[in-house]
């Protein structure tokens, strides 16, 4: 049987670090970078835990600048 997860993609360029999107995971999949920031100086969100991802979307639904995209994988 094929097992499907979720697969998180971030523009880290135009995330504004709001933390949103951290507190919406159920499985804890992203963090704020805490020492790196991008262009426009803000921590920007990551997937610290990418591997725990279940593809629900919760991010990417309360994500007010739409940069993150959830993708569902299936491994055979």
């Amino acid at each position: 049987m094929a097992k499907i997860h979720g697969a998180v993609t971030i523009e880290q360029e135009r995330c504004k670090g709001c933390d949103l999107c951290v507190v919406a995971c159920p499985c804890n999949v992203l963090a704020l970078q805490p020492k790196e920031v991008n262009d426009r100086g803000y921590h920007f969100a990551y997937p610290a835990n990418g591997d725990a991802c279940i593809g629900c979307a919760a991010c990417a639904l309360v994500c007010p600048d739409a940069c993150i995209e959830v993708y569902k994988v299936v491994e055979k």
